[in-house]
């Protein structure tokens, strides 16, 4: 998501980061994977093979992340600062070491691509671009600051709190429309990665939407999870349309050598 933080009290970077609010507890319109059914008479359960493996990456920081603006695919398309290329080349490390990545496949916008190509090339591979990854559209509000959004656009900031269904000021880019768009991208990039893990470049939006339809938790959930700057999350996805969240918020490849400089 953006960089900013979605309301007071709430951990990560949460306006970027939730794409439901406050009292909106129900999510019986949020798309979900289409069930593969075992044909009838056939007791024994089938073998779905290896599943399709997500490891999420967040992009490193640009210089709007630190002071929590709001920084979605509507604005100037920050680069990443110094410590953000720092900590891609950390996370291209921890990668290497895996050994498992297989494809990388990214957000359009420059902090993810950036992102991304760091990893690649230290991975010996090609970067895919998917604009089905990109962060939310925060319309007038991009730049900002929450403090900044509440004083200027206090009615829209409160609506947006209150349903998913709420857009920014100014042409924004609803948390609804965002998962929709993040489901059919999961859709179609897990058919095409079924038995193979790719590295998908994004955004706290994107991220956390994976994990909380991976869950099936309320679109509240999203404010419980923090998303810290290229940290990485794993979700495998199975033939039967069954998810499992391996990994949330890992940094302990950020830390490392820390104590000793």
């Amino acid at each position: 998501m953006g960089e900013s933080t979605a309301a007071p009290g709430t951990a990560g970077a949460g306006a970027d980061a939730a794409r439901g609010a406050g009292n909106c507890a129900t999510s019986h319109d949020d798309p979900q994977p289409t069930v593969a059914v075992a044909p009838t008479g056939n007791s024994r359960i089938p073998d779905m093979g290896r599943p399709a493996t997500f490891v999420l990456l967040r992009h490193g920081e640009t210089l709007l992340t630190p002071q929590k603006r709001f920084s979605g695919s509507g604005g100037t398309d920050p680069s990443l600062s110094e410590a953000g290329h720092h900590q891609a080349a950390r996370a291209a490390e921890a990668l290497a070491a895996r050994g498992t990545i297989e494809a990388v496949v990214t957000s359009p916008l420059k902090r993810c691509k950036q992102t991304a190509e760091t990893v690649a090339t230290r991975l010996g591979l090609d970067v895919t671009v998917d604009d089905g990854l990109r962060e939310t559209h925060f319309g007038a509000w991009e730049g900002l600051t929450f403090k900044e959004v509440r004083e200027r656009h206090p009615d829209d900031m409160n609506a947006w709190l209150a349903s998913p269904d709420a857009a920014p000021t100014a042409g924004g880019e609803s948390f609804a429309a965002v998962a929709e768009r993040v489901a059919a991208t999961r859709d179609r990039l897990t058919a095409e990665y079924r038995g193979r893990t790719v590295l998908l470049v994004s955004h706290v939006t994107p991220v956390k939407t994976l994990v909380r339809l991976a869950l099936g938790a309320p679109p509240e959930a999203l404010f419980r999870m923090e998303l810290s700057a290229a940290s990485l999350t794993e979700i495998a996805y199975y033939a039967d349309g069954n998810a499992s969240v391996r990994l949330l918020n890992e940094t302990s490849h950020l830390r490392q050598g820390l104590a000793g400089s």
